[in-house]
């Protein structure tokens, strides 16, 4: 995309006057989606992004500009005028670069760019007949597909350079139900980093048939009962809670900030015996895998958490300087328009030795929160209020009837201690992280996870 002599001069250029590091990231993109909604195509659009983003740091302060296109001269006259902004004695130094190397190797089967939109809406329409056929309540199915393929090539003055490659598929089905007066909706994602042999193993009347056995099952809820009680917590999107309660508080740059709990405490036990905790950017085909990093850096897999002891943070480059420890590849940006940050790829709580059938019938009485719908945390404090869109009530150790009107409410860090059991039913849920103004695509995952006791708020009365 960018020349290496001409990635070079870039680079000597914004350190002229001074600066302890300069970067390159050049991106182009071209992005697809398809919707469906009320049985016909509601929406067709495509995009084509290319550009390249400038950062300049001096010491603690980072200068960036972007500028919308590759052309060489746009690029060093961006490079002139970004450099004025830093003036110092110890002038910039050459620079030469070496390519990074990644163990992050897939291979792309069907590029989004050979398939017909023929193709596509041939998906969206089994979506939506499969919901329709699931049940007479069904009465309206949402569906979208999007893909996108990017280059991108990165390039900084600690003398290193990356291409590389993207590719990704996503698809989701948002179906609702209704019974008398009871409206109830069911929601299914299929996301990877792949292209469209993503639906070779995952048959799309598959998604839709449990998107719409949510909303069905759930026209049957009765009030949730509220209390402190026990509570298992479902495997793959249940892991969404420990994204948000206690994810982002491990972020190096919360940690700088002083915004989180979990500052001071590298070595010291913060959860029970039982929790690894894992963030992997190398997991082939997750939706929140990569070869590299907004910055170049290559993917890996980083222990968070290993039984119970709190092993490390996530960094970019500049959070890894500011605290004087390595980087973990997890400076991550939106576009070639946005400065990286510390951010989450794959984040899970690895499995433990128990089944889930073991851990429901452990619980004589409590609630079983298969899926979540939004929530709320202050990442400073760890506390979340998180509502259920899919549970039931657990009696003697049986799954009895679905609830409504339930959330959970707690604390990031004392609910990690409050984890009893950890089943072996490993599983991912994709989803978009937002975060300083920008969204990144990332999993959360888990096993089935009994939690001792919690507050879950209720419309019985």
């Amino acid at each position: 995309m960018i020349e290496k002599a001409t990635a070079k001069k870039i680079l000597n250029i914004l350190l002229k006057n001074g600066g302890d590091f300069s970067e390159i990231y050049a991106q182009k993109r071209i992005s697809n989606n398809l919707r469906l909604e009320d049985e016909k195509i509601e929406n067709s659009s495509s995009g084509f992004e290319i550009g390249c983003g400038l950062r300049l740091i001096s010491k603690e302060s980072t200068f960036y500009a972007y500028v919308d296109s590759l052309e060489k001269d746009a690029l060093l006259n961006a490079a002139k005028v970004l450099s004025a902004a830093v003036s110092e004695k110890i002038k910039g130094r050459a620079i030469d670069l070496n390519e990074r190397s990644s163990r992050y190797k897939i291979k792309i089967e069907s590029h989004p760019s050979d398939i017909k939109q023929q193709y596509k809406k041939s998906i969206l329409d089994e979506i939506n007949t499969s919901a329709r056929n699931y049940s007479h309540h069904i009465i309206q199915v949402t569906a979208n597909i999007s893909d996108l393929e990017e280059e991108v090539f990165i390039a900084n003055s600690k003398g290193f350079f990356a291409n590389d490659s993207i590719i990704k598929v996503f698809a989701a089905v948002n179906v609702v139900a209704k019974k008398g007066s009871e409206i109830r909706t069911g929601y299914k994602s299929l996301a990877k980093t792949k292209g469209f042999e993503i639906f070779n193993n995952n048959k799309a009347e598959d998604l839709s048939a449990e998107a719409s056995r949510i909303a069905v099952t759930m026209l049957d809820a009765i009030d949730a009962p509220a209390g402190i009680m026990p509570a298992v917590i479902g495997n793959a999107f249940g892991g969404v809670i420990f994204h948000e309660a206690c994810g982002h508080g491990l972020e190096a740059d919360a940690v700088i900030k002083d915004a989180s709990v979990y500052k001071n405490k590298l070595g010291t036990k913060i959860a029970s015996d039982i929790v690894t905790a894992v963030d992997d950017s190398t997991l082939p085909y997750h939706w929140g895998s990569y070869s590299y990093d907004g910055e170049g850096f290559p993917s890996k897999k980083n222990i968070l958490i290993e039984e119970g002891i709190l092993k490390g943070y996530l960094f970019d480059y500049k959070s890894s300087v500011k605290m004087g420890l390595e980087q973990t590849g997890n400076g991550r940006r939106q576009s070639y328009r946005d400065i990286p940050v510390p951010r989450m790829s794959n984040t899970y709580i690895d499995k433990g030795k128990g089944s889930r059938k073991d851990i429901i019938e452990s619980v004589k009485k409590g609630v079983f929160a298969k899926e979540f719908a939004g929530g709320q945390v202050d990442p400073a404090t760890g506390d979340f209020v998180f509502g259920i869109s899919e549970g039931y009530m657990i009696k003697n150790g049986n799954i009895c009837e679905p609830i409504k009107g339930a959330t959970l409410i707690g604390n990031g860090p004392k609910i990690l201690k409050k984890i009893e059991a950890i089943g072996t039913d490993l599983d991912f849920a994709p989803g978009f992280c937002g975060k300083a103004g920008q969204s990144v695509s990332n999993e959360v995952g888990q096993p089935t996870v009994l939690i001792s006791s919690i507050t879950v708020g209720g419309t019985k009365v």
